[in-house]
């Protein structure tokens, strides 16, 4: 975990379920772990606790938005639906289709997680991501 992040203090559980689910359809494991194993989640939070603090409150709500999403369309968490399930949340979220009301541009929200989940998964592992330089290994990229 990046020193100092503190997830109660950015997300509640449901969020924190919430934001490792999506991470990990927008990334998900094959021969190489999914997005949250790879360390996108501690990315993101060393992100929103540095750098990109003025964005919290956007990632709150985009995810408050993911999970209003699958209420409305399955009546159930988005963390509990299948990945079938999750995908179609979150196709319909990046077209702007969606049926929840949002507190937050959904577009805009699924451009931003999405963004921040390849750089989290492909970043230099110093900057929390890229857990045990997986993703370089898998492109062949040796860290020189």
């Amino acid at each position: 975990m990046v020193e100092g992040a503190n997830l109660a203090a950015v997300f509640d559980d449901l969020q924190l379920r919430t934001l490792r689910a999506a991470l990990d359809r927008l990334i998900p494991a094959d021969d190489f772990p999914g997005a949250w194993e790879a360390g996108c989640g501690d990315y993101i939070l060393g992100q929103l606790s540095g750098q990109l603090a003025l964005l919290v409150p956007v990632y709150i709500a985009g995810i408050d938005g993911l999970e209003a999403e699958a209420q409305a369309e399955f009546g159930q968490s988005f963390a509990g639906l299948s990945g079938e399930e999750q995908d179609i949340i979150l196709r319909r979220v990046e077209a702007g289709d969606t049926a929840a009301e949002w507190r937050t541009p959904a577009r805009s929200f699924f451009s931003m997680i999405a963004s921040h989940a390849a750089e989290g998964y492909y970043a230099d592992p110093g900057q929390g991501g890229n857990r045990d330089r997986l993703a370089w290994k898998m492109v062949g990229f040796n860290g020189r």
